[in-house]
């Protein structure tokens, strides 16, 4: 638990000191934000805008992640390390995002291609690695089984064949990475709106993972009814403390009227962090409840492109659903907050959910 602490200081500070000076950086070298004509018009202020943001929230969750392992003298886990890489990796495929459409100075940035290519990549690798490293009780990271709150009876090694359960269990990882990750990046349209929702539900899996430690199978003497067969539960609490207080660390510069912009390479990592979270926890279907705002705001999108192509008709003014409230005159801070308070509305069924699984268990 120390460790965690440490850590959550650690990324929170290195975030609220490190973000002013990367938006120095930026500055200079005149890497701002581009912004869509045809959305609303109250954002083309907002142009110029220092973006890539994300990097200062990666780079500081990870420092303290080691920097707390370094401090405690506990080695780095797999499990921990790989939803890192996936955060990393995505945040690279993002940079380069970012980093074309400045170039460019349009909203295009990289071919739908090329980024469903750099997902692909780190995804592909992330699933291999977490069926891998098994520890002294023959836990690897991830489970080859679809999760609820813990693992089903739907298990992908069904065939018995290593090799088709890494190619099942690849695309069941990448497209709960992809999901994510895209569902976060259209989160990211308003001043802090992805990055005080992305928080809640980091904690949510702060609490889950604490939980599954105290209550780990192998860590007990005797197997108590109801205890979790997950593989370093508290260094993934250490990874969602992490990456809860470099958002908080970000928010401070990124709310309204935000300083700098979060861009695909906060989004895509911080997605892809998440997901990860879910993986290895084994909490992959709860996920749709843990994440109901990112997930209500991609139905939006889903839902006006298939209405404009069937009928020729928009259901909302606008979307992702944050700006179709823009367009009715909402306050953009109005909108925030209530979106925030309904991502914590669903974390906290999540974890409700969780726990009161535990409980129907540990009382039979």
């Amino acid at each position: 638990m120390i460790a965690v602490v440490v850590a959550s200081v650690l990324a929170f500070l290195f975030t609220i000191f490190g973000t002013p000076a990367f938006i120095r950086v930026l500055v200079k070298r005149g890497y701002g934000q581009f912004v869509r004509d045809d959305g609303p018009k109250t954002h083309l202020v907002k142009r110029g805008t220092p973006t890539m943001g994300g990097v200062v929230i990666i780079a500081s969750a990870v420092v303290a992640y080691f920097l707390a392992h370094l401090v405690t003298m506990a080695a780095p886990t797999p499990s921990g390390m790989l939803v890192l890489w996936l955060a990393v990796g995505l945040a690279g495929v993002g940079f380069l995002d970012d980093y074309k459409k400045i170039a460019k100075k349009n909203s295009l940035g990289l071919s739908p291609k090329a980024k469903i290519a750099g997902q692909g990549f780190v995804g592909i690798t992330f699933a291999i690695g977490a069926l891998l490293f098994p520890n002294e009780y023959g836990r690897t990271p991830a489970s080859s089984a679809i999760s609820f709150v813990r693992d089903l009876p739907i298990d992908l090694a069904f065939t018995g064949a290593a090799i088709v359960t890494f190619i099942l269990f690849i695309l069941w990882a990448n497209l709960i990475v992809t999901a994510v990750s895209n569902a976060v990046n259209l989160t990211d349209g308003l001043d802090g709106l992805a990055a005080g929702s992305a928080v809640v539900v980091f904690l949510g899996y702060v609490v889950i993972s604490l939980w599954q430690s105290v209550k780990n199978c192998d860590l007990m003497s005797h197997a108590e009814a109801g205890c979790y067969i997950v593989r370093d539960p508290r260094d993934l609490a250490m990874v969602g403390a992490v990456m809860a207080a470099s958002c908080i660390g970000f928010l401070w510069w990124n709310a309204a009227p935000a300083k700098i912009f979060m861009g695909d390479t906060g989004s895509l990592a911080i997605g892809g962090a998440i997901a990860g979270l879910a993986v290895m926890s084994r909490t992959e279907i709860l996920l749709v409840v843990m994440g109901g705002l990112f997930v209500i705001i991609t139905l939006s999108v889903m839902l006006q492109v298939g209405s404009y192509k069937l009928t020729g008709k928009r259901i909302f003014r606008m979307a992702p659903l944050q700006h179709h409230f823009e367009l009715k005159g909402w306050a953009e801070v109005t909108i925030v907050i209530r979106f925030w308070i309904i991502a914590a509305c669903f974390v906290v069924l999540a974890v409700g959910l969780f726990y009161a699984d535990w409980l129907a268990r540990y009382g039979r």
